[in-house]
């Protein structure tokens, strides 16, 4: 069967042959990709361009290795969390990061348009989660640089297309995850693992749900998956659930935020700090400095769960909003 290739491929292909860098042939070879037609005539080339894009960012990938320039992966945490947005081609990742956070990653409607991660800030609330926006997840390829980051992180948001087969999506990228050891805490390990896994939180996202109605379809996508990992439906077109989103991320945490005050003044609830979980009064002293846990006396809570300025010890666990006095020695 004739592939019938559009005269924008064959731009693209121009571009391919007069390109000079790996990373260049990569960009024109997948948008070759991304033009081509979908049918049987095109599936050997579809083959030939992928092994292509794959031997390219091997390459690129050795060539990084031996150079002593920083990694593109190699991002610094900022904010109260940092997740990473992983998923399959064109299921929304970009457009995710764009709505959500201050940055700027290129959006656009065919697959394959990012080639680096690109981080922003979220505000949520008086705190602020750092996404991570990132190339696709394929079964062809999966960046080590990726992968490495994803095993550094805290959480990873799982993209899938409501649109475009989810359960097949999902499927493939957790095979690619569990294939390098990264594994939610909520999935079986397989016995056989050479290395450690690394647990990582996982939220999955059903992307593209643009009406009310298409709500209803997490609960099919529940049942036909069986995942018991946490997910929710959502649209970055209409932004539809999307602050509902923040918040679920701040749940699924294991984070608190607890404020201070200065005898006889106001706590400042605008600048908390940000414990997991499950903290005590003598952790968050030494987080304010390294030598409060041995001035530390007491501590005087108001709270949830405690009568108004009430005294503690250096083993008192912290809860979600307490505001807390010190009580130091010297």
């Amino acid at each position: 069967m004739p592939a019938n290739l559009p005269p924008q491929y064959f731009e693209a292909e121009q571009r391919f042959r007069e390109a000079q860098t790996p990373e260049d042939k990569i960009e024109a070879l997948e948008e070759m990709l991304a033009i081509m037609p979908k049918h049987k005539g095109t599936d050997k080339l579809k083959a030939m361009l992928r092994e292509r894009i794959s031997k390219l960012k091997d390459q690129a990938a050795a060539k990084k290795g031996t150079a002593k320039h920083k990694s593109a992966y190699a991002i610094e945490r900022e904010g109260a969390l940092q997740a990473v947005v992983a998923g399959a081609p064109n299921t929304g990742k970009s457009s995710l990061v764009a709505r959500l956070t201050n940055a700027n990653p290129e959006v656009a409607p065919f697959p394959h348009s990012t080639h680096k991660p690109t981080p922003g800030m979220a505000p949520f609330e008086n705190i602020q989660f750092q996404l991570i926006d990132t190339p696709p997840l394929t079964p062809e390829y999966a960046d080590p640089g990726l992968l490495d980051l994803m095993r550094r992180t805290d959480m990873v948001l799982v993209l899938v297309d409501l649109l475009a087969d989810p359960v097949d999506q999902f499927e493939q990228t957790m095979d690619i995850l569990h294939r390098n050891r990264i594994f939610s805490p909520s999935c079986p390990l397989p016995e056989n693992l050479a290395k450690k896994p690394v647990i990582k939180k996982m939220l999955i996202l059903l992307n593209k749900a643009d009406s009310p109605r298409d709500l209803e379809n997490l609960d099919i996508f529940k049942e036909l998956t069986g995942t018991d990992i946490p997910a929710m439906a959502v649209s970055t077109r209409t932004g539809l659930m999307l602050m509902d989103l923040l918040a679920f991320i701040y749940e699924l945490s294991g984070l608190i935020r607890v404020y201070t005050k200065r005898p006889g003044k106001e706590a400042d609830l605008t600048s908390p700090f940000v414990l997991p979980r499950g903290s005590t009064l003598e952790e968050l002293a030494g987080r304010i400095h390294k030598d409060f846990p041995e001035r530390l006396k007491f501590a005087r809570i108001w709270g949830k769960t405690v009568r108004e300025g009430q005294r503690v010890q250096r083993d008192y666990v912290l809860q979600e909003g307490d505001i807390v006095e010190l009580g130091l020695q010297g």
